[in-house]
């Protein structure tokens, strides 16, 4: 599968030991905040990171400030936004979100499990990847409630 977004991919050599795996930091989306990648290749399975609704420049969606600075935080938006930034990551390897087969997604706010859980249900129905949500008490950022990662079995044709 031919994409548009570029990536850098290494082999894996942590210490020294070479497994095989692929990883890819992927150009175009928001830079890992660590030595980590977007995304890995491995056993015919893709690892998908912790991912966010972190953009480029650092912003991030479902987040508004008033003239005021009051802050609106938005958890459908957040959770459109990171089920769309891993739909792009599998891309770039040749897979998409169909090819999910398990995720962990971790909130701030267990409030804010029906709202994560009607968006949910835009993208996957009772046969989608299996699904695991836990509270945390926080995450990397004030302004994010959601961050999700994900597991996908590469389709064959998909990039090793």
């Amino acid at each position: 599968m031919t994409t548009n977004q570029d990536t850098t991919t290494n082999q894996g050599t942590a210490a020294g030991h070479g497994t095989g795996a692929q990883a890819h930091v992927v150009a175009g989306k928001a830079v890992p905040r660590g030595a980590f990648p977007h995304v890995k290749v491995a056993g015919g399975f893709v690892f998908v990171s912790g991912t966010s609704s972190r953009r480029p420049d650092n912003t991030f969606a479902g987040v508004e400030v008033d003239e005021l600075g009051t802050t609106n935080l938005d958890i459908r938006a957040q959770t459109r936004a990171v089920i769309d930034n891993i739909a792009d990551l599998l891309r770039t390897v040749g897979a998409d979100l169909s090819d999910l087969v398990q995720v962990t997604t971790y909130l701030v706010n267990m409030n804010d499990f029906g709202g994560y859980n009607q968006v949910w249900a835009e993208y996957f129905d009772a046969t989608g990847p299996t699904r695991t949500t836990v509270a945390v008490h926080q995450l990397p950022h004030p302004h994010l409630l959601i961050e999700i990662q994900a597991v996908a079995l590469l389709p064959s044709g998909g990039q090793s």
